[in-house]
């Protein structure tokens, strides 16, 4: 269980870095128009700390890191919320410095999507598993 902590927490730092990022990098540069860097510090605290806080809770109830496939869930959602966040990043600080978009942005995102939602389906595998056999 202390590995869910560690994850939620690893997470409130990044988040809580990003809203701080977010606020400087668009004041030193005089930014005031939109950019993905505005939800980056929701999206990191929400889908990393508090997403982690839940399955920790739920751990305590149903013992979810017992399941074979848990290793597999914890894999593939990380990396897939970690590809995504940094696509945040990447094209949020480019709007900032009046950069063009690039495919190349929107299709690692998508690969971050898709990594997220295969791990959300391992996840509740796992979790409709445990509840099943509790």
């Amino acid at each position: 269980m202390q590995k869910l902590v560690r994850t939620s927490m690893s997470y409130m730092i990044i988040g809580l870095f990003f809203g701080l990022y977010y606020r400087e990098f668009t004041k030193y540069f005089e930014f005031s128009g939109k950019t993905q860097l505005a939800i980056l510090h929701t999206h990191t605290l929400i889908l990393g700390m508090f997403f982690f806080l839940i399955v920790l809770l739920l751990e305590k109830n149903f013992q979810l890191m017992a399941h074979k496939k848990f290793k597999t869930f914890y894999f593939l959602y990380n990396a897939g919320v970690g590809l995504t966040l940094l696509m945040l990043l990447i094209h949020g600080t480019m709007t900032v410095l009046g950069y063009a978009d690039h495919a190349a942005i929107a299709g690692m995102a998508g690969i971050g999507h898709i990594l997220l939602t295969v791990g959300l389906f391992y996840f509740f595998k796992i979790l409709s598993d445990r509840v099943k056999s509790s």
